[in-house]
């Protein structure tokens, strides 16, 4: 391989000189490369670094802007769902509320109708009682009379004569009643 390099060497360029290095930077082209690196830096410095400070700033501002709106928009979610437990609160509220009211209510409505059903049930066993009284009184009556009846047959026929003379009959009968109302008091004195 030696020998390829060596001959290599001996074409290009003549007997024995040495091939300068690919390292080595001539001083001219330095020189010219560093000055227009600094005319481009300058121009961009001036140029289009404010363009990109500009962009770069006004990203920042659009970012801030766009945080600034979510923690807004996060502030109003959050007070909306605050009025919106604050509302069912004050609807779960109103609803024990009126279902107190509605319980309340019914009590009510239960005692009414227990206390017209005890007033209407007085007045049907008030009107049964008169009823019962005035049945009782009537034939108490008509006993009375059918017994004065009997009993002034059976004076009749015991006397041996018509007791058809009716202010004699009535006080007959009145004074046998009488005695027989007594004698009734008695025995249930007596018992």
């Amino acid at each position: 391989m030696s020998n390829f390099i060596t001959g290599q060497l001996l074409a290009a360029g003549g007997e024995n000189e040495p091939m300068p290095s690919v390292l080595a930077v001539p001083i001219d082209e330095l020189v010219v490369g560093l000055l227009a690196f600094f005319i481009v830096f300058g121009v961009l410095a001036k140029v289009a670094l404010p363009k990109i400070k500009e962009t770069l700033a006004a990203r920042s501002e659009a970012i801030e802007g766009g945080l600034r709106k979510a923690e807004e928009a996060q502030a109003e979610a959050q007070r909306a769902l605050e009025e919106y437990r604050a509302a069912l609160a004050s609807a779960r509220e109103e609803a024990a509320s009126i279902r107190t009211q509605a319980q309340a209510d019914r009590a009510a409505i239960v005692e009414e109708a227990r206390a017209e059903a005890r007033a209407a049930a007085a007045a049907v066993t008030a009107q049964a009682e008169a009823q019962l009284a005035a049945e009782r009184a009537q034939a108490t009556s008509q006993l009375t009379r059918q017994v004065g009846e009997v009993a002034v047959a059976l004076a009749g026929k015991v006397v041996g004569q018509s007791l058809t003379d009716d202010a004699r009959v009535k006080s007959t009968v009145d004074s046998f009643l009488a005695d027989l109302e007594s004698q009734v008091a008695q025995q249930g004195a007596g018992r």
